[in-house]
């Protein structure tokens, strides 16, 4: 048998209570904060290539972008995976979210020549990959592009 203490019997003793309990709300933020700053360094290109600057507007980018490096010693990779020059094509036709519409994005290093570079162009062109967007880093607006000729 149960006892009370209080000095009035309103029943008051199961009265639902009204505060909000957000102990366990903090812990989940707090998991999604750790999982979220684990996830977001492997979400991007990790390969050392010295990008040129351009003073372009940057553009949207889209959600999983397609990255095709040069690298310096003129080697390709897609996002950090280094694929051989013969094999481009056919990984990229291999990639589940890849398509023939879809926006190739092609990073080359400053010290890639022209020529190679063409070349790439060229292979993914001749592949059915007609949308190529040439990479580079965000420079000031209204000035040229480092290590471009000044008159």
């Amino acid at each position: 048998m149960g006892v009370s203490l209080a000095d009035n019997d309103d029943d008051d003793d199961f009265a639902e209570t009204h505060d909000i309990n957000v102990t366990p709300f903090i812990d989940v933020i707090l998991v999604l904060l750790i999982i979220f700053m684990v996830a977001a360094p492997l979400s991007t290109v990790d390969l050392p290539i010295d990008l040129p600057t351009s003073s372009a507007m940057p553009q949207k980018k889209p959600d999983k972008p397609t990255y095709v490096s040069i690298k310096p010693d003129l080697t390709l990779a897609i996002g950090e995976n280094p694929v051989y020059r013969a094999e481009l094509i056919g990984t990229l036709d291999g990639m589940s979210d890849m398509s023939k519409d879809k926006y190739v994005f092609l990073r080359a290093d400053r010290s890639v020549p022209y020529g190679e570079l063409m070349g790439v162009m060229e292979l993914l062109r001749s592949g059915g990959y007609n949308r190529v967007k040439l990479v580079a880093l965000e420079g000031p607006p209204g000035t040229p592009a480092a290590g471009a000729a000044q008159p």
